[in-house]
């Protein structure tokens, strides 16, 4: 009985330090954004809002936000569409050459992301294309693309495929049967690659700190200010920018949730109308 409450106390403990491992390092950049000081200092002898107020008046903030949203919202639409299709190729379908294209796919995760970030700038120098965040947009496909992939064939290896012969027996055609069926099974694995997609673009510094030239996403702004010109602005526009994420994530989660409750709905009112016939 003792060494069943030991055990059970050094796991909260670990479970603790493992908690404050990941979260202690945000709290203090909310602690250092509520100083009037560029210099950290626990605790402060001022407490104030400052930092936030100058943020939320400043232009240059809402043009880096809008620069990150900008890349990122192009990112996740275009991911979702190429991941989709990809993982319908990579899990879905056996084919020739299936085995290269699912070794090739996943190469750029493998790479350092200054190194990918460096040779895509110097091959757009070479085609004479100016940086951007539309060159950022594409440096990020580079890497998200087989994210969103891997992500979504998950869902295809719990995927029976008798579902679609039994749609096409019933004289679907292959549209009907991706729409009908292959689509709502992955729809889980698609809103996932969303996430992930939209999230590693938004934070993303090492590639878009090479490609995204003249336009300063956050990242990147947060990294030259903390660099060269740091002050309490810097981590309250990294504490919005963090919350401007978990709205993301906590919207996607809703919605979800409220496709699932429809979804649910709307099979209930099938199952009933089918038992009334």
């Amino acid at each position: 009985m003792m060494r069943g409450r030991h055990l059970g106390l050094l796991r909260a403990l670990w479970i603790a330090a493992i908690l404050g491992f990941l979260y202690v390092p945000i709290a203090s950049v909310l602690l250092a954004s509520l100083a009037n000081t560029r210099y950290m200092r626990f605790p402060h002898r001022v407490w104030t809002l400052d930092a936030y107020r100058e943020a939320v008046g400043s232009f240059t903030t809402w043009q880096i936000h809008a620069i990150s949203a900008s890349i990122a919202l192009w990112v996740v639409a275009i991911a979702v569409l190429l991941g989709t299709l990809g993982a319908v190729a990579f899990a879905r379908y056996d084919w020739r050459g299936r085995s290269l294209f699912q070794r090739l796919l996943v190469l750029p995760i493998f790479f350092p992301q200054p190194v990918l970030g460096l040779a895509l700038l110097l091959s757009f120098s070479a085609l004479g294309i100016a940086p951007s965040w539309k060159t950022a947009v594409v440096a990020h496909l580079v890497w998200i693309v087989p994210i969103v992939t891997l992500v979504v064939s998950i869902r295809f290896f719990g995927y029976d495929v008798a579902q679609e012969e039994a749609a096409r027996d019933l004289g679907a055609n292959r549209w009907q049967v991706f729409r009908e069926i292959t689509l709502p099974a992955l729809a889980p694995g698609i809103v996932s690659g969303a996430l992930f997609a939209f999230l590693l673009s938004w934070s993303n510094l090492p590639l878009s700190v090479f490609t995204s030239g003249p336009d300063t996403p956050l990242p990147v702004w947060l990294f030259s200010r903390t660099a060269t010109n740091y002050s309490p602005l810097v981590p309250a526009v990294a504490v919005l920018g963090t919350l401007v994420s978990a709205l993301v994530v906590i919207g996607a989660a809703v919605a979800l949730a409220g496709a699932r409750r429809v979804m649910a709905r709307a099979s209930m009112r099938e199952a009933g109308g089918g038992g009334s016939a």
